[in-house]
């Protein structure tokens, strides 16, 4: 656990953690209060997180939950009682199934299961819905949700005076995008209408290195490829069409039983 930060803009930092390859985000103010994006997966990792951020800044902290998958959340609580922000979906999906990602996540890694029963599931206790601007001790950091993707309630962190976009997991590197309770069919057009508002060239995935803006750019892409190819399988069938898609056929069979359900509701 002893991740170093990159600094990615002016007082802007991303720690890269080798614990499902995750991002998190750092926004240090003129006052030394500073925004946390995303808290890691388990109150453990949550304090090994805190301790790195008081190695930048001793102030105090608002957090942001980029969305309502584990890695995400289960830190939370160490946070408390600072403000946690997060669409107003993410809150409820948390506040519905925290426990039900509590028991999932165990079954995938049951060798973690003391340090994952310690967690306390607390979700955002400040929502928005389509936007919001918070002061980082003067620094004017923006909240955005473009619509569905990777999950319902994918939140974009804007950081224009230090030309730094956090897109959360509407941008992955060094592996596939994730499809398991996403929305391949809107994804593309999420992903497009974030790069058609936010013309940065920093843009920090939710997992993987720090890409550019060709990168996520090339991603949406694919995304809009793997939206047209499971339209057509749809139709047509996935057996002929299943070579044409851009990634394995692990994640292709995902991706398509998510835009089927999306297809046939």
């Amino acid at each position: 656990m002893n991740e170093q930060w990159q600094e990615v803009g002016d007082r802007v930092y991303v720690r890269r953690h080798r614990s499902f390859d995750m991002n998190t985000g750092l926004i240090v103010g003129d006052d030394g209060h500073c925004l946390v994006l995303d808290t890691r997966t388990s109150h453990r990792e949550a304090a090994d997180l805190i301790e790195a951020v008081r190695r930048i800044t001793p102030g105090p902290w608002t957090v942001v939950n980029s969305h309502s998958h584990f890695d995400h959340y289960f830190g939370n609580a160490l946070f408390r009682p600072a403000e946690i922000w997060g669409h107003a979906r993410c809150a409820e999906e948390i506040e519905r199934d925290g426990e039900q990602h509590r028991a999932g996540v165990i079954g995938r890694l049951p060798e973690r299961r003391e340090e994952l029963e310690e967690v306390t599931i607390v979700p955002p206790n400040q929502t928005f819905t389509a936007a919001a601007s918070l002061d980082i001790g003067g620094r004017i950091v923006h909240l955005r949700y473009f619509g569905l993707g990777h999950s319902s309630n994918d939140v974009v962190v804007h950081v224009p005076d230090a030309g730094v976009v956090f897109a959360g997991d509407l941008v992955e590197e060094g592996a596939p995008p994730a499809f398991g309770d996403s929305y391949p069919l809107d994804w593309p057009a999420t992903v497009a209408a974030m790069l058609d508002e936010m013309p940065e060239q920093v843009v920090v995935p939710g997992h993987g290195a720090v890409v550019e803006r060709a990168f996520a750019q090339a991603q949406q892409a694919e995304l809009a490829l793997v939206a047209e190819l499971a339209k057509r399988a749809h139709v047509e069938g996935l057996r002929d069409l299943i070579k044409h898609f851009p990634y394995p056929e692990d994640v292709v069979r995902q991706a398509i039983d998510r835009a089927f359900l999306q297809i046939d509701a």
